[in-house]
């Protein structure tokens, strides 16, 4: 819905970020949801500093985040962010089964509990805007107290990711390995 952003069209006093963040793709940032957080360079430069902590130092194990993602894919309507991450959440471990069921919207099979604490917490989280005592003692049993607060930060920046792909309508790629997110 935009433009590809270029450093021409940034001010100033906001090029030392945006040419950071480009640096590793040739100044330009095409596709994903970087295409359009790098708009506001200095956003998107802060947005991945949070981004690197919860991928890579989080306490939570991968196939925990990438359900997260997934979960939050789903709850969001986002083909974008479900198209990046149902496969690695796949290779993460979490089941054929699990996965295909979140992506349409059928109901789930038995999962362990720490599968079902995620699914759970994000899944009323989305759909009521709270979370009840009940789901957040199985969450906060599953991983404690930093662990679930890493978990639910997340997810939020997921849904803030979500949120933009799916208000500038970020196309999908071509070479997809999942069936569309039906939305």
């Amino acid at each position: 819905r935009t433009p590809t952003v270029t450093r021409d069209r940034i001010p100033e006093r906001f090029r030392d970020a945006f040419d950071a963040e480009t640096a590793g793709s040739g100044g330009v940032i095409a596709s994903g949801p970087g295409s359009v957080m790098i708009n506001s360079p200095e956003k998107r430069r802060r947005c991945n500093h949070l981004s690197s902590y919860l991928r890579q130092e989080s306490r939570l194990p991968k196939k925990i985040q990438e359900l997260a993602m997934i979960t939050t894919a789903r709850a969001m309507d986002c083909p974008y962010i479900w198209n990046a991450h149902a496969a690695s959440a796949r290779r993460e471990g979490v089941s054929d089964a699990l996965v295909d069921a979140l992506r349409d919207n059928r109901p789930l099979p038995a999962m362990p509990a720490d599968e079902a604490a995620v699914v759970n917490y994000g899944t009323e989280f989305f759909k009521t805007h709270k979370v009840s005592q009940a789901t957040f003692q199985a969450a906060l049993e599953q991983f404690g107290a930093q662990g679930l607060t890493e978990l639910t930060t997340l997810m939020g920046y997921y849904a803030l990711l979500a949120f933009n792909a799916n208000a500038f309508e970020i196309d999908l790629p071509e070479a997809r390995t999942e069936p569309v997110l039906p939305v």
